[in-house]
């Protein structure tokens, strides 16, 4: 076994220990994905606390801080599985409190950057922080008409990784790159879904114009048998002379 097997193996190992370990105190899976939400929140918050002096260190910490809350990201679906918990309505919840989360991330780093007075990379953020909502709403939108809408890079978890690479990275410029790379990726994202369903919602119409067209045939009265039919007038030729 490589090393990287290992290491994974030793990873399902301890999530599934937590899983057990949760399973047991009956805890809700909701409020699970609501304690994520208030770590995410408290790593916003060293987000926003963070100054020119300080920033490696309070990055640092955010960046350690998310990797707990997406701990309570990762469990919160098994254990609602294997408490026999799941329901209709803790997905809905959890989509909601992930957006929520993605928000909060990136107001923390709005705040720190409109304190520095870096214009530029506050209205960067702004816009990342506007696209990671447009990303699960185009698939969600999308999904409501053609199905699913799983195309695209950018969803939640790389986002996530990325932000977390900065984060712990900031010591040496990291975040800005990172930045960078969310906008691009989440704009292509969000193009490429939109594309995609424009695509398929196509192809949907043709189908359901065919369907309504047959429909239309079928349900046309036909010619009783035996009964004459009205004769034509016969048409009159033009005159060229």
């Amino acid at each position: 076994m490589t090393w990287t097997g290992a290491f994974g193996r030793a990873c399902r190992v301890l999530l599934h220990a937590i899983v057990r370990g949760l399973s047991l105190t009956r805890i809700s899976p909701n409020a699970l994905t609501f304690i994520g939400l208030m770590i995410n929140i408290a790593a916003a918050v060293l987000f926003g606390y963070a100054n020119s002096h300080n920033y490696s260190r309070m990055f640092l910490y955010a960046g350690l801080v998310i990797i707990g809350a997406g701990i309570f990201d990762m469990v919160d679906g098994r254990v609602a599985r294997a408490t026999n918990q799941v329901t209709t309505f803790g997905g809905f919840f959890d989509s909601v409190i992930d957006r929520y989360s993605d928000v909060a991330l990136f107001f923390g780093l709005v705040v720190f950057y409109a304190r520095e007075k870096h214009f530029f990379y506050l209205v960067l953020v702004a816009f990342v922080m506007a696209s990671s909502v447009m990303v699960s709403y185009t698939r969600a939108r999308a999904e409501s008409l053609i199905g699913s809408c799983k195309v695209g890079f950018m969803e939640r978890p790389e986002r996530i990784v990325l932000v977390i690479i900065g984060a712990l990275f900031a010591r040496w410029g990291a975040m800005a790159p990172v930045l960078w790379v969310l906008a691009v990726l989440s704009t292509v994202t969000i193009i490429h879904r939109i594309v995609y369903t424009y695509q398929q919602t196509r192809i949907l119409d043709a189908k359901t114009a065919a369907e309504a067209a047959a429909a239309k045939e079928q349900i046309a009265p036909a010619p009783e048998a035996g009964k004459p039919q009205p004769a034509q007038k016969p048409q009159q030729v033009p005159s060229f002379n």
